[in-house]
């Protein structure tokens, strides 16, 4: 069991890694682990700007995390119209709005028990 938070821990910073390149925006870990029947164990979510940006950030996450960790997601949803991205990493789910769309859908209040961190970048 420890060996999947060590896997969790890493794969998080290196998702994170892949945010920042391409200057992702108001990042946040919902951690979901107190909350019982979840299918993973943390969300991750940002935004951008654009699609072209939303777009950016999910090709920068998967080349990060392949070239780092040797992992890819076991699925992503919605590229086509890079409102809102959703990349499954299994225990870690990925989701990369727009910003209209991520305050229009809210997921961090639908998920209010969970435990957020906020990340804090130089560039917002």
């Amino acid at each position: 069991m420890v060996k999947k938070e060590a896997n969790s821990d890493q794969l998080i910073t290196t998702i994170l890694e892949g945010i920042e390149e391409v200057k992702g925006q108001n990042i946040d870990i919902l951690d979901l682990r107190g909350i019982e029947n979840m299918v993973c164990d943390y969300f991750i979510i940002c935004n951008g700007t654009s699609n072209t940006q939303v777009s950016a950030i999910v090709n920068s996450v998967q080349k990060t995390v392949s070239k780092k960790i040797k992992d890819k997601p076991w699925h992503v949803e919605g590229l086509q119209n890079a409102e809102w991205v959703l990349m499954d990493y299994v225990n870690v789910v990925v989701h990369v709005f727009q910003k209209h769309i991520r305050e229009y859908y809210d997921i961090e209040s639908l998920w209010g028990d969970a435990k957020v961190t906020s990340i804090e970048s130089t560039y917002n």
